[in-house]
């Protein structure tokens, strides 16, 4: 049976995933590896290996090379928080990746601002399949969110109408949480619906591997100046409940 990587940044992000593996006829095994845990076993009896990647370009690549050289995985689902940069693109929606960039990546004038050196490209594209798999998952969980959610989340955060965006995403080591920082993304890279901490160095281990995967990421701010005010609130009642619904249409429809 392929086996399927399930990888967050933050623990709130994984822990309904962790709580339903745990709790799964299969319960799930822990193996600790270069500092992190991997929680092998099932879920919707599929074979899944689970893991909290900590947050940056680095400890993502770390992770998702471990996931590749010593779990065997298949293919690769990455979920998530990120800000919002793209015009429409509101908090609490949902952005499917169908590119990721590095938008602090420039070794200029050896190589174009953004491209890889020696990949000869700045963009690194997800898996259409799993991603069309994603994105269907996510419009089943968006269509009823206070299924996912529950009612008080959904008035909290007026998360009445969330939407499901597909493009490009884009990663960097840094929290972008100033309008200035967020308006100057948009005038470089104005297709960028969303931007994190992560996904762009997953891709590019993907791509280096040839392992297939989707990123998917809820918009917990707008990556602006009132981009830390209740985030981490976010991530618990929001971002990770929207998760745990994907995944679970994902993997139970699969």
């Amino acid at each position: 049976m392929p086996r399927i990587a399930l990888i967050s940044a933050m623990q709130q992000e994984l822990s309904l995933v962790l709580q339903h593996m745990q709790h799964s006829p299969a319960s799930a095994a822990c193996q600790c590896v270069g500092g992190r845990n991997f929680w092998t076993g099932q879920l919707f009896g599929r074979d899944v290996v689970a893991v909290l990647c900590g947050i940056g370009k680095v400890s993502a690549a770390t992770t998702a090379t471990l996931l590749v050289e010593r779990f065997a995985v298949q293919s690769l689902l990455f979920t998530g928080a990120a800000g919002g940069l793209g015009e429409g693109v509101a908090v609490g929606d949902v952005v499917i990746a169908s590119a990721l960039l590095q938008h602090d990546m420039d070794a200029s004038p050896l190589f174009p601002r953004f491209e890889a050196p020696l990949y000869g490209r700045a963009q690194f594209c997800t898996n259409a399949a799993l991603s069309d798999a994603l994105a269907q998952a996510a419009r089943s969980a968006l269509a009823a969110p206070a299924a996912a959610l529950g009612d008080n989340a959904v008035a909290e955060f007026a998360l009445h109408r969330p939407q499901l965006h597909r493009g490009l995403v884009i990663s960097g080591d840094r929290f972008v949480s100033t309008k200035l920082e967020s308006d100057t993304l948009r005038q470089l890279l104005p297709q960028a619906l969303a931007v994190e901490m992560e996904g762009a160095a997953v891709a590019q281990v993907c791509h280096d591997f040839g392992l297939p995967f989707a990123v998917m990421r809820t918009i917990s701010d707008r990556a602006d100046d009132t981009a830390h005010v209740n985030f981490m609130r976010f991530i618990d009642r929001v971002a990770s409940r929207y998760s745990w619904a994907v995944l679970r249409a994902l993997l139970a429809r699969a």
